[in-house]
């Protein structure tokens, strides 16, 4: 089946309009492209590691997260996915994943077959462009990770990751001023910031005493914006913004 939606809504074309400029004929190309929707509940696979897949998935809506396991059973969450996202990209040009897709919250997927998205890389050069920079973006992302979880102390790792994700959802229209939901838990935190569910719980408590930050349920709200950006090393630029009003 294909997915509709008003292009001002389309996650897709939000998520690339954040970081590429997109002329009309690029977005109805896009919006054009072929995809099954699926809803999977929360803590459900959508690829795994060693799949060979022959389309990709995109977060139509919900949080996903993309993680590595040890040997030994451990988690290692990589990157939290948002809707708009394509956690898989590479797989259209890698034969096997060689990590894990998995929602957090329940989400609605599009998978979109591979031959589709290369037949409009091929009539729409720039489209592959703007693809090509997201993945760059996306390596950016890891590289920034990989310095928060080996240098930074808990504190400013957590600070750094809730700047991250309040910045990316800003960029693609989902959060209110300094506000967004973010249904994530503590042990999904753990796994992200590389220390244990209490150490998490620890680290939020000193982020609201300080007031930093509110958390209500799933509801975030950044207190003193300026300040947790301080506090967490934040800087926007690996994340390439093309609307700087996103990161401000």
């Amino acid at each position: 089946m294909s997915a509709t939606f008003h292009p001002g809504y389309n996650p897709m074309i939000r998520k690339i309009e954040s970081i590429f400029a997109l002329n009309d004929g690029e977005r109805q190309a896009l919006l054009k492209l072929p995809m099954q929707v699926m809803a999977i509940k929360a803590d459900q696979d959508i690829v795994r590691e060693g799949d060979s897949p022959s389309r990709s998935c995109l977060i139509l809506s919900g949080f996903a997260a993309t993680y590595k396991v040890t040997a030994q059973g451990k988690r290692q969450i990589v990157s939290f996915n948002l809707p708009g996202d394509v956690p898989d990209l590479q797989s259209l040009h890698l034969k096997v994943l060689d990590n894990s897709v998995s929602t957090i919250s329940p989400c609605s997927v599009g998978f979109i077959p591979h031959e589709a998205l290369r037949d409009v890389c091929e009539r729409y050069p720039r489209i592959t462009a703007a693809f090509w920079r997201e993945t760059l973006i996306d390596a950016a992302i890891f590289r920034e990770w990989v310095l928060n979880v080996g240098r930074r102390e808990a504190y400013t790792r957590m600070a750094h990751v809730l700047c991250e994700l309040l910045t990316r959802l800003r960029a693609v229209g989902l959060a209110e001023d300094h506000s967004c939901d973010l249904p994530i838990t503590q042990n999904e935190f753990a796994d992200a910031i590389g220390v244990t569910n209490v150490h998490v719980n620890r680290v939020l408590q000193q982020l609201r005493a300080e007031g930093l930050i509110e958390l209500n349920g799933d509801r975030l709200n950044i207190l003193d914006w300026e300040k947790l950006k301080q506090v967490g090393e934040f800087d926007p630029t690996y994340l390439y913004l093309e609307n700087n009003q996103a990161a401000a």
